[in-house]
């Protein structure tokens, strides 16, 4: 039985980890899972900095067609992250129109994207907040529109310390 092109794929990704990308590691969570990534980001300048966040990547098995799943497993507080740790970045919205009108199908997702370019996408909506498309609306509404300096700002500083507590375990 040949290996699914799927796997092929992530396994050639994998491959080309061996070369990492400033600002985050990605690799396999078990080697004998490939569509089961483990994540780890370092926390960008002026929002995050100093944390250590791990994330898992859910790859489906008609990668890469759809987009994969990503859910923070550390605790973060962030206008696009929702309160159970899902990402929400248009290149991980399924392909196509979006329903609602807000994104084009050139934002959503595209089979060319990789590991790398979903983790450069991450790392740029983590320094760059997207207030207006907010998963977590108290993280969006209450306190990056209207107290980023205060209350944001001080969860915020709770999720860095406690990543660096829990970064390795």
């Amino acid at each position: 039985m040949t290996e699914p092109q799927s796997a092929l794929l992530l396994r050639r990704q994998l491959a080309l980890n061996k070369n990492p990308v400033e600002g985050f590691s990605a690799g396999l969570i078990e080697d004998s899972d490939l569509y089961r990534w483990e994540v780890l980001i370092i926390g960008p300048p002026d929002t995050l900095e100093g944390g250590v966040f791990k994330a898992h990547l859910t790859f489906p098995k008609d990668y890469p067609l759809r987009p994969p799943k990503m859910k923070f497993i550390t605790d973060i507080w962030h206008p696009n992250v929702d309160k159970n740790g899902d990402v929400c970045i248009s290149i991980l919205h399924e392909p196509g129109e979006d329903k609602y009108g807000y994104e084009k199908p050139e934002e959503r997702w595209l089979p060319i994207h990789t590991v790398e370019t979903i983790m450069i996408s991450v790392i740029s909506m983590l320094a760059d907040p997207n207030g207006d498309s907010p998963a977590n609306v108290d993280a969006a509404q209450k306190e990056w529109r209207e107290d980023r300096h205060g209350a944001f700002k001080r969860k915020v500083a709770r999720c860095v310390r406690k990543s660096q507590e829990t970064a390795f375990e």
